[in-house]
């Protein structure tokens, strides 16, 4: 008898807003850190726990190469036109990523992976 390891990995993700910082865990372990902009203080990230609910590829204008939509309406996780935002509070209350970090987190997370944002 064989013993087949899963090959399903689960993926949680943590976003700081206080220290701007995405990060990625795998089955439970750290696997990755970001660097991200979020919301300014009129329109701010709104703290909670949310799933990743679409995704989609170069949604255009301000949202860069990909997205990842929440499961709170109008709020996601995207690449920037405006690279020189990121480590701001600049955002109407979306997570800014990179293009190049948010198209590898893109590659990774699921439809359904957990986001908390604390």
């Amino acid at each position: 008898m064989y013993f087949y390891p899963s090959i399903l990995q689960t993926y949680s993700i943590t976003i700081n807003t206080s220290s701007r910082t995405l990060t990625l865990f795998k089955n439970g372990q750290w696997f990755k850190s970001y660097p991200i902009a979020v919301g300014k203080p009129s329109t701010p990230t709104p703290k909670g726990t949310y799933t990743i609910v679409n995704k989609a590829v170069n949604p255009g204008g301000p949202f860069g190469v990909r997205w990842l939509g929440l499961s709170i309406p109008h709020y996601g996780i995207h690449g920037t036109n405006n690279p020189a935002s990121i480590g701001k509070a600049v955002s109407n209350g979306c997570v800014r990523m990179y293009n190049k970090d948010i198209i590898e987190l893109f590659n990774i997370v699921p439809i359904g992976t957990t986001v908390k944002i604390i």
